[in-house]
C-alpha cells in the first residue's frame, strides 16, 4: 500500500484550501506538519518531509504546494527509491528564499544565498509533474518551465490561476484531483524496468482536463 503525503506551503493550507479538500478525497493521505508555518526554513521543513517519507509504509506519492514543493524536492532527492511520484503545484520561486527564510518585500535573494543552490540541477530520480499558472505572483511561468526542464518533469500550464490557492479561487479543485489521478494512472500503465526517455510534457491552458 502506498502513502500520499500532502505538503503545504507558507502559512499552511487552510480549511478551504484544495489541499485540505484533496486530503479528504484521497485515501491513505497524511499531511506533513511543520512546527512553524510562518517561517519557511528549507532544511527544517525538508526534515519534516524526510521523516514522513521514512515512516511511510511502501511507496510515497507527494502532493505539494508552493514552498512545500521546494521542501519536498530537497527531501525526496535522498530517497528516490521510495518516491512513486510527485505532483508539484505552483512551486515557489527558490530565488526568493534564503536558508534563513523569506523576507517580506524582498523580491529576490542574492544568487550566493538563495535556496536554488540546494535544489537538484538534473533529472529527479522519480516521476514528477509541475502544475503552473501563467500569472503566479510567486513564480514566473518561464521559470517554472525551466525547473520542469531541469528536473525532466511533466509540465501543465492551467492558465491564469494566480498562486493556485484559496485567494485565487482554488478551494475544492476537481481538476487537480483529475490531474493527480491521471498522473498516477499513467505511471501504473508503464511497463516495468528503467525508462530513460524524457517525461512527456503537457500544456493545459483551460480548466478542462
Amino acid at each position: 500500500m502506498s502513502t500520499i503525503l500532502s505538503v503545504p506551503g507558507l502559512y499552511g493550507s487552510e480549511l478551504q484550501h484544495w489541499q485540505t479538500w484533496l486530503e479528504r478525497k484521497l485515501p491513505n493521505t497524511q499531511r506533513v506538519e511543520q512546527e512553524d508555518w510562518d517561517n519557511p526554513i528549507l532544511p527544517i521543513w525538508a526534515q519534516a518531509v524526510s521523516q514522513s517519507i521514512q515512516q511511510a509504509r511502501g511507496k510515497v506519492w507527494i502532493i505539494a504546494h508552493s514552498f512545500g514543493c521546494l521542501a519536498s524536492i530537497y527531501a525526496a532527492q535522498k530517497y528516490p527509491e521510495k518516491i512513486a511520484g510527485a505532483m508539484l503545484v505552483a512551486p515557489a520561486n527558490p530565488n526568493r528564499f534564503s536558508l534563513h527564510g523569506f523576507q517580506a518585500g524582498e523580491l529576490y535573494v542574492s544568487a550566493r544565498d538563495n535556496v536554488a543552490l540546494h535544489l537538484p540541477k538534473q533529472a529527479l530520480g522519480f516521476p514528477s509533474v509541475i502544475v503552473a499558472s501563467s500569472n503566479d505572483p510567486w513564480m514566473p511561468l518561464e521559470s517554472a518551465e525551466v525547473w520542469a526542464d531541469t528536473w525532466e518533469s511533466r509540465f501543465i500550464n492551467i492558465g491564469a490561476a494566480g498562486h493556485i490557492n484559496v485567494a485565487s479561487g482554488f478551494g475544492a479543485w476537481p481538476e487537480g484531483l483529475r490531474i493527480f489521478e491521471h498522473f498516477q494512472q499513467s505511471l501504473y500503465d508503464l511497463p516495468q524496468g528503467a525508462i530513460n526517455a524524457p517525461q512527456p510534457r503537457f500544456h493545459l491552458v483551460s480548466q478542462e482536463f
